[in-house]
């Protein structure tokens, strides 16, 4: 859901005479960590059945994740949105470490996606996932929240999630759409 939300903000702020240049303007500190976590999620997804230790850690590593994630957007909570990603990424966090790593789906929720998913889930083939059941804790904040038609994507999403997006939207709007105030008081005093 991140990279829909990404993907609707920049669309949006280009639509609103947004610039990519501004993008040389962004200062966060630490940026090497996101890409290097992005990488992880991604090798860890895709080789969790293919690799056996993988798959029996895939859980802790996840966590891990989140932790070094949290503290990265900690660290650049002054920039714009960041309090909103990092409360959004907070929520995802806490219900995954209370169900031992996995973000909780819900079975109703999830009934939009491809039944393959599910069963996925049922036999705990999908690490980063597991379906919502009576011993799950704080199934709210877990994947409850099913987008489909006219949404172009089915999938199942989380408060957290809603959050999270709230926050890069608005990150990516301050950061691509620069408000003209400074050209706007020259020509004034021409």
């Amino acid at each position: 859901m991140v990279f829909d939300g990404i993907i609707i903000a920049i669309i949006i702020a280009l639509f609103r005479g947004g610039n990519f240049l501004n993008l040389a303007d962004m200062k966060l500190k630490a940026k090497w960590i996101f890409p290097v976590l992005l990488l992880v999620q991604i090798a860890v997804f895709y080789s969790q059945s293919k690799i056996d230790l993988i798959g029996t850690y895939s859980n802790y590593i996840f966590i891990l994740v989140y932790v070094v994630g949290l503290i990265f957007l900690w660290m650049n909570r002054s920039q714009t949105g960041f309090t909103l990603i990092f409360i959004g990424v907070l929520l995802n966090f806490i219900v995954m470490a209370l169900n031992g790593g996995r973000m909780p789906v819900s079975p109703e929720a999830a009934s939009i996606l491809d039944p393959f998913f599910i069963e996925a889930l049922k036999d705990g083939l999908y690490a980063k996932h597991t379906l919502i059941t009576e011993s799950t804790k704080l199934a709210l904040l877990g994947d409850i929240i099913p987008l489909s038609a006219p949404y172009p994507k089915e999938q199942v999403i989380s408060i957290g999630d809603v959050i999270m997006n709230i926050g890069v939207f608005i990150f990516i709007q301050k950061l691509l759409v620069k408000q003209k105030v400074k050209e706007t008081k020259i020509e004034a005093t021409l």
